[in-house]
């Protein structure tokens, strides 16, 4: 099993380490062919608006649109939660469209805001996880077929729909491998 870390910006690095503690080789992508021989994608944390420019530019936009649509496994953390939804509220820019989701770009104020919090998610398990909040989003709202994995302050943080998963949150930036396991188990079978 391989799993692509889109490695346009962000803590892509970080995301492949965690991965690798969970016996799973990873692959950078920043080229379409890249996409090719890898069984999931994560999308991480970075600035939204930049990484879709990037993305399309790169000609990987499309390709990873056709992915998610077909069922392909792809996890999303912070920018690339903004990225997997369907809407992003009072912008333009765009995103995959995946997630039956609107969501709210830097939600919980700027970088100076950046927080951590005890979350609690029952999926994957009864010790609360420390995550960490960079400008971070949330969900405003989740439509049919997406079921809420966690909130904090009455705000929808984590979440999946099917093969998608998305986290307002840094898993990559804690050590606790819960969260890539939770993906790599119930997103993409594992």
């Amino acid at each position: 099993m391989r799993v692509g870390v889109l490695a346009l910006q962000g803590a892509f690095r970080e995301h492949q380490k965690m991965l690798g503690c969970c016996g799973v080789d990873t692959n950078q992508v920043r080229k379409p062919e890249q996409l090719e021989g890898i069984n999931a994608l994560v999308i991480p944390g970075g600035e939204s608006t930049t990484m879709g420019k990037l993305l399309v530019e790169f000609g990987l936009f499309d390709p990873i649109v056709r992915l998610g649509q077909g069922g392909f496994p792809i996890f999303g953390t912070c920018a690339g939660l903004i990225m997997l939804a369907g809407e992003i509220a009072g912008s333009p820019q765009p995103s995959f469209g995946l997630m039956n989701i609107s969501v709210e770009r830097n939600a919980f104020g700027r970088q100076v805001d950046s927080f951590e919090a005890d979350l609690d998610i029952p999926v994957i398990g009864d010790e609360p996880f420390k995550a960490v909040f960079i400008r971070a989003p949330y969900i405003i709202e989740a439509g049919s077929g997406v079921e809420i994995l966690a909130m904090f302050s009455e705000k929808i943080v984590f979440a999946r729909q099917e093969n998608l998963l998305a986290a307002a949150f840094h898993p990559e930036l804690t050590g606790d491998l819960r969260v890539h396991r939770y993906f790599l188990e119930n997103c993409l079978g594992k």
